[in-house]
């Protein structure tokens, strides 16, 4: 039964009839579900739903119910209106004041009006904002919920040509010595980069982890190449070997969980970063090595621009998994990301950010999202517009990135980080979080390496490996993107069982 059902279940009883579900707590084997009506309940009602309550849980766990009356207020509705605008549509928000959001009560819930310049009017109506908005307010609050829009001619800025700022980086690469080295076909190395910093064309450098992935394949003329995958505690580097006759013993020798460094050029190919690994070599870092920590800022004591919301993922699937997850998931937090931007970073510019999409997993359930546009004074490419639909008038108000940044390091406090690819979207937070101070140096986890670990597949790209769970969603748009990057993240580790090395 999923969340759909059981609502439809539960509103049978009358007292319930336009209850909502705000949350469901796990504790041991009891789970309880929190219901809020606006009217008046009775034992039976509340009979009624542990009944539909005890048909969604798996076997051995026991279902209770809690019911609680709240009548919506006009400025309650009023409020989520507006956190829906800002979360959602921040360049509509920049330009919507209180004052022009009006609520109308009913009795069965209501009806609300957004006061919208034209260009914003267009934006919510092309993205059928008011039907997503109204979704959310029957999901939050109890009755049935309709919008409007008014039409009234606001001023704002225009959008400003500029240069985007140079790419040089603002702190040196860091590197640890290499130890155990053990040649298979390259000379001695002394020292390895943190993978984390490899975010700029640098020759003849080595990267030095643990294999979480190696595959032998053949290139079209049947000549053995191999794919891996090494991990050093601050990143994953993925790049394919091609072998030297003499040593391809020695290589198909290598496993998973063996440590080796590769050595080779991290190069611009077909317009982004690639390691092109012309070594091989077993070698590890030193005994009980602790990645070194930078000085950052202190995080932001509260937010400024991007305010999270609450996220579940209710709607789809299930409400319980068959399957159990796994400790590694519920003992530590994660935040999944992901960006849109004017381009790959690259070419001595470091493009703009326009688009931070996350969610935050705490406990192994998706729990905050938090989502935005940035500002961009440079005007949009139009393969970048095509790509991902975001255009310049849809940025025109959005936050500066310096408040975006902010307010995003303190999001990820306390968490590790997730990303398909995630180096390439880490290379620009990195980038444009030393700029402002906030060093986001802390683990991450690329779904995509964990996906050639578990599955065989044609291509690993985001949306081949959400087709392979069913997971339907609008691509490239970052908050779609990081959504179904968690949940892809979550199918991933429970296969593992284990986080990656």
């Amino acid at each position: 039964m999923n969340s759909e059902e059981f609502l439809e279940a539960v509103r049978a009883a009358e007292g319930l009839k336009r209850a909502v579900l705000k949350k469901i707590e796990v504790e041991g084997t009891s789970v309880t579900f929190h219901l809020v009506t606006d009217l008046t309940y009775t034992e039976a009602d509340i009979s009624a739903a542990r009944a539909a309550a005890e048909k969604c849980v798996p076997a051995g766990f026991t279902a209770q119910v809690k019911v609680m009356k709240s009548v919506p207020s006009a400025e309650g509705v009023k409020r989520a209106v507006l956190d829906f605008l800002r979360s959602h549509y921040p360049a509509v928000a920049a330009f919507v004041s209180p004052d022009d959001v009006e609520v109308e009560l009913d009795g069965h819930g209501g009806r609300f009006f957004v006061v919208a310049d034209e260009a914003e009017r267009a934006m919510l109506q092309s993205d059928c904002a008011l039907d997503a908005l109204a979704a959310d307010l029957n999901r939050n609050f109890c009755g049935s919920w309709m919008g409007e829009l008014r039409f009234r001619q606001k001023e704002k800025g225009e959008i400003v040509a500029a240069a985007p700022p140079p790419a040089e980086r603002v702190l040196a690469p860091r590197t640890f010595p290499v130890t155990k080295f053990e040649p298979i076909d390259g000379a001695e190395v002394k020292r390895a980069v943190y993978i984390a910093d490899l975010e700029k064309e640098m020759p003849n450098v080595t990267a030095c982890g643990t294999v979480s992935y190696i595959e032998e394949r053949l290139t079209k003329n049947n000549k053995p190449y191999f794919s891996i995958t090494i991990s050093d505690g601050t990143g994953s580097l993925r790049c394919a070997y091609f072998s030297k006759k003499a040593t391809l013993e020695k290589v198909r020798s290598v496993k998973a969980g063996d440590s080796i460094c590769l050595t080779g050029d991290n190069e611009l190919f077909n317009g982004s970063l690639s390691f092109r690994a012309k070594h091989i070599d077993f070698g590890a870092p030193p005994e009980g090595f602790v990645p070194e920590a930078r000085p950052s800022r202190p995080v932001p004591p509260q937010y400024r621009v991007v305010f999270p919301s609450p996220a579940s993922d209710l709607v789809q699937g299930d409400l319980f998994s068959s399957s159990r997850l796994p400790e590694v998931l519920t003992r530590q937090n994660f935040v999944v990301f992901d960006l849109e931007t004017t381009g790959l970073g690259e070419g001595g510019v470091m493009d703009r950010i326009i688009e931070v999409g996350a969610v935050k997993i705490e406990g192994g359930q998706i729990r905050e999202k938090f989502s935005t546009f940035v500002s961009c004074p440079v005007r949009l490419p139009a393969n970048i517009v095509e790509l991902t639909g975001i255009t310049d008038e849809m940025l025109v108000g959005a936050p500066d990135i310096k408040d975006v940044i902010a307010d995003f390091y303190k999001f990820c406090d306390g968490c590790s980080l997730v990303g398909h690819n995630v180096q390439f979207d880490c290379k620009f937070i990195r980038y444009y979080g030393e700029k402002e101070g906030y060093l986001f140096d802390r683990r991450a986890y690329d779904t995509l390496s964990l996906a050639q670990e578990m599955l065989r597949l044609s291509n690993y790209k985001l949306n081949t490996v959400a087709d392979r769970f069913g997971f339907q969603f609008n691509h490239h748009r970052a908050y779609d993107d990081a959504f179904v990057t968690a949940k892809i993240f979550l199918e991933l580790v429970k296969m593992k069982g284990a986080l990656p090395l």
